[in-house]
């Protein structure tokens, strides 16, 4: 594996987690000085902001004719975004707390759009309709939760008040501002072509596919922004902005990333049989366990993030292992393709534990 790859790759990651760090700072100003409130900045600027790598580096695997890399960097985000980045943020911050919206709401509509890609890639493709059709539901999703979060409770108005807190975001001068975004897309657009350029060299280095190096390596370093921004979130107390962060930027991936890079390539996306069969079921049994965990006391505990970073482990390891092709990995697929079974007994267990120790209504 060349030197040079490897610090093509880092030089990538640090120029799109940069790239997006500028993009957001600035668009988010820009929104704050247009009245706009802090939760519809939250919900789409910093929500939207976070995926901005994803979504660089997915659109220019497409257009280089490496739609293997650009599914694997937004299936293999979703898996990193709920099993890592909310596993490390509950166990820095003591565990998460859930708003109640985001059980009821925000989780089910990320598990349906991950079975709805899951289903719209049977058939081995996604094309320029389906691409059309994922955007268009994104379009309707950020709207329909503007529109819903402006009829929240106070206290949820507060607390994006405080944790972006408009007034400030309006001091700087509008040429900083829009000098930030620009910086920020031109950082995301080279470290998108940089990246996107070491990870194949790498790949064809280490033996590895597109796929793999996409769902481990590329999907960790661009989720590099949610981590940052839910660990800090979790740190300060703010932990239901850390889980709606999340939450938010898988349906983006799902939406927005895989939509955009459907509909820019010159051929349809390619889903290979090795996601279909593995990858994709992962990702969408992944999104379904979190309902019962959080519907169960609204909340993510410290051992519940714990469990969920072995989880993430495991999975690395499989991908590592299936790689190398030095050893039969069809065993380790038949329990890890059933990676659902144990994630669910573990599920069951613990509604079944919570509901018992529930006291009965009345008693």
């Amino acid at each position: 594996m060349s030197v040079s790859a490897v610090i093509g790759l880092l030089a990538g990651l640090v120029a799109l987690v940069a790239g997006a760090e500028l993009l957001v700072r600035g668009a988010a100003r820009i929104a704050a000085r247009t009245g706009v409130s802090s939760v519809v900045i939250g919900l789409t600027v910093v929500a939207f902001g976070t995926s901005t790598p994803e979504l660089a580096v997915s659109v220019q695997a497409t257009l280089d004719g490496r739609g293997e890399l650009a599914i694997g960097n937004a299936v293999g985000s979703n898996i990193a975004n709920v099993l890592l980045i909310l596993g490390v943020a509950a166990l820095v911050g003591g565990g998460l707390v859930v708003a109640q919206r985001i059980v009821r709401i925000d989780v089910p509509i990320m598990i349906g759009a991950s079975v709805l890609v899951l289903v719209l890639a049977l058939d081995g493709a996604l094309g320029r309709a389906e691409g059309a059709l994922l955007v268009g539901l994104l379009i309707a999703y950020t709207v329909w939760t503007i529109r819903g979060a402006r009829r929240d409770a106070g206290e949820i108005l507060a607390e994006y008040d405080e944790a972006l807190d408009p007034a400030a975001l309006r001091r700087t001068p509008v040429a900083v501002d829009v000098a930030l975004v620009l910086a920020g897309l031109v950082l995301l657009a080279v470290g998108a072509r940089w990246l996107v350029g070491s990870a194949s060299t790498i790949a064809a280095d280490l033996g590895a596919s597109d796929l793999v190096i996409g769902l481990t390596v590329v999907a960790i370093g661009t989720s590099m922004p949610e981590l940052a921004t839910s660990v800090v979130a979790a740190r300060r107390g703010e932990r239901d902005i850390a889980v709606g962060n999340v939450v938010g930027s898988n349906v983006f991936n799902l939406l927005g990333v895989i939509g955009v890079s459907a509909i820019v390539g010159s051929t349809a996306l390619p889903v290979l049989d090795a996601a279909l069969r593995f990858d994709l079921p992962v990702m969408t049994v992944v999104a379904v366990a979190c309902l019962p965990l959080f519907a169960t006391g609204h909340a993510l505990r410290r051992w519940e993030g714990g469990v969920f970073v072995a989880y993430y482990g495991a999975y690395l390891g499989y991908l590592v292992l299936d790689a190398t092709d030095r050893i039969d990995v069809e065993p380790l697929r038949a329990v890890m393709v059933v990676f659902v079974v144990p994630l669910t007994v573990l599920t069951i267990a613990v509604v079944a534990v919570r509901m018992r120790r529930r006291p009965a209504v009345g008693g």
